[in-house]
């Protein structure tokens, strides 16, 4: 289940993939996705499913039929490392997407801009639109709120006895909000949260505020 958000009069859904739905702007915001690192860690010999390849066009595929976006905007770390045979899956995921497509690039986005172009992906070190600062590393810029991805956010939840619980989430401040990783074996880092601070976690196929 979506939790709706109001940041400067503006809409949003955080939905339990990770990705941010922009009402006003049919935009979907989608961060570090690392698409082909799956393809990356079997090459190198690690024991991933083959079938996980499939899961992040799985879960774009189902939030282009809930929200029928607009456009569609990846918050940098689209692609894990160089081309490898995921591109061509990407490729094809793209000829039959409505939305348009831009990437904010990010750290691992070291593909050539020309792939990006030919498949009519603008790409863009940042984004500010309607007093939103969109970027891959978290920024703070005066008057601007921003949208932003890389530390794939999560905070520890402590239950009874010694249980903790490691759960991704939205980290919001007061002036930015970090979206969770979208990607399937991304890792996530722990935040500590300040006092004015919010967190929404995703547990169970939901976002929660904590």
């Amino acid at each position: 289940m979506a939790h709706s958000l109001i940041i400067q009069d503006q809409h949003f859904e955080m939905h339990p993939s990770g990705a941010l739905f922009w009402v006003e702007k049919s935009t979907l915001l989608i961060s570090d996705v690392h698409l082909g690192k799956v393809s990356h860690f079997r090459k190198f010999g690690a024991a991933v499913p083959k079938h996980a390849v499939h899961k992040n066009y799985v879960l774009m595929d189902g939030l282009i039929e809930k929200y029928q976006p607009f456009n569609i905007c990846f918050l940098g770390d689209l692609f894990h490392s160089s081309i490898n045979k995921e591109w061509v899956l990407f490729e094809n995921w793209i000829a039959k997407t409505p939305s348009k497509v831009t990437l904010i690039t990010g750290n691992h986005d070291i593909i050539a801009p020309e792939r990006f172009e030919a498949l009519e992906i603008d790409q863009f070190d940042e984004l500010i639109v309607d007093g939103f600062l969109l970027t891959h590393h978290p920024e703070e810029r005066e008057g601007l709120f921003n949208f932003c991805g890389h530390l794939h956010p999560a905070i520890k939840m402590k239950g009874l006895g010694r249980q903790h619980l490691r759960l991704a989430c939205f980290f919001k401040t007061n002036g930015q909000l970090i979206l969770p990783a979208f990607g399937a074996f991304t890792g996530t880092y722990v935040l500590q949260p300040q006092e004015d601070d919010q967190v929404f976690v995703i547990a169970d196929d939901e976002v929660i505020k904590v």
